[in-house]
């Protein structure tokens, strides 16, 4: 199959160079500042697998048709990354491997849903450099259709990306996004501190500030009717008794867990985003849990400020300190 990587970054770095390292007829759609550094010198991909340089091919836009189309941009950057694509694509099988839900229905506005595979990311990566990407963590690449479609490529998919990733196909696959967002939520804060994942929760306020946002999205999601459905590797159980023990305990244990999440600093989507100058996707992650709850006479005062406090350093470029944040999440 000849595939496309969308939206070379993090995690499009890594499907673009362990697919290529692989043997599989890959191209990646890059940005401008980007396409000659890979041309020429391939990306540095080091961390979970250790350290490796893999010859790739890129260029701005698409110039053949494909026929596997892997959108590894933020959500932002969709529609134009399409629109831009869209007549090498009209025979593709598209998967997407965003954070959040919105992506699936953002493709099916081009796309019909029998050919949208539904991915759930759950290895961890950041972009360091032009070229440079650092694999934090292993985890499968969970697939499935978010519109209940039965999809009739998977095997073939399967086979493609099965050289470089561990595959996971999962039924009912939206409770289980569900739950991924609940997992990615709290990139906010430190985000908000401008921080890596580690140094932010080693500290309990923040880690408690976590629980606390966690408790509130898992009240709005379950009060919304969904039913979540656990992930390969992370139960769904295990979010339900972190948000309903005491939480101080739960601080804890989450603490823990973050602080030795990956070797390397983890700096999550949300601030790699604004590290670029760039929009985060916040509005799709705990703003995703703010329109549930408006849809459904609910609130989310929590989630709501943490929307409007990543706004604010995205536009004045000025990250809050411990202090700062925590006197700012007073919502009554």
């Amino acid at each position: 199959m000849k595939i496309s990587v969308l939206g070379c970054g993090a995690i499009g770095g890594l499907f673009l160079g362990y697919l290529s390292q692989a043997g599989s007829d890959i191209q990646g759609v890059v940005r401008d500042y980007q396409k000659e550094h890979l041309n020429l010198q391939g990306i540095n991909i080091k961390g979970a697998r250790g350290a490796c340089n893999v010859k790739v091919k890129v260029d701005t836009k698409l110039s053949e048709s494909v026929d596997l189309a892997i959108f590894a941009s933020k959500i932002n950057d969709l529609k134009p990354l399409i629109e831009n694509n869209l007549p090498f694509l009209k025979n593709a099988i598209i998967l997407s491997t965003q954070n959040g839900i919105k992506a699936d229905y953002i493709l099916n506005e081009y796309f019909s849903e029998e050919k949208i595979i539904t991915g759930i990311v759950m290895f961890g990566a950041t972009f360091s450099a032009p070229g440079v990407v650092i694999h934090n963590f292993e985890g499968d690449l969970i697939i499935g259709n978010i519109f209940d479609e039965t999809i009739d490529d998977f095997s073939e998919i399967e086979k493609c990306l099965k050289p470089a990733f561990n595959i996971c196909k999962l039924e009912r696959i939206k409770g289980a996004k569900y739950l991924k967002l609940l997992i990615n939520i709290n990139n906010c804060i430190p985000a908000c501190l401008g921080c890596s994942m580690q140094e932010a929760f080693s500290d309990l306020e923040m880690a408690k500030l976590a629980i606390t946002l966690n408790r509130e999205a898992y009240r709005i999601i379950t009060e919304s009717q969904i039913k979540l459905v656990s992930l390969s590797t992370y139960p769904k159980e295990r979010i339900e008794g972190l948000v309903s023990m005491d939480l101080s305990q739960a601080a804890g244990i989450f603490s823990k867990v973050m602080v030795n999440l990956s070797k390397e600093p983890l700096y999550g989507s949300i601030l790699q985003s604004i590290n670029k100058g760039k929009l985060s996707e916040i509005d799709y992650l705990n703003g995703e849990i703010v329109r549930l709850a408006s849809s459904n006479n609910l609130k989310a005062p929590l989630n709501a400020k943490m929307v409007e406090l990543i706004h604010q350093v995205e536009s004045s470029c000025r990250f809050f300190n411990k202090d700062e944040l925590l006197m700012q999440m007073e919502v009554n």
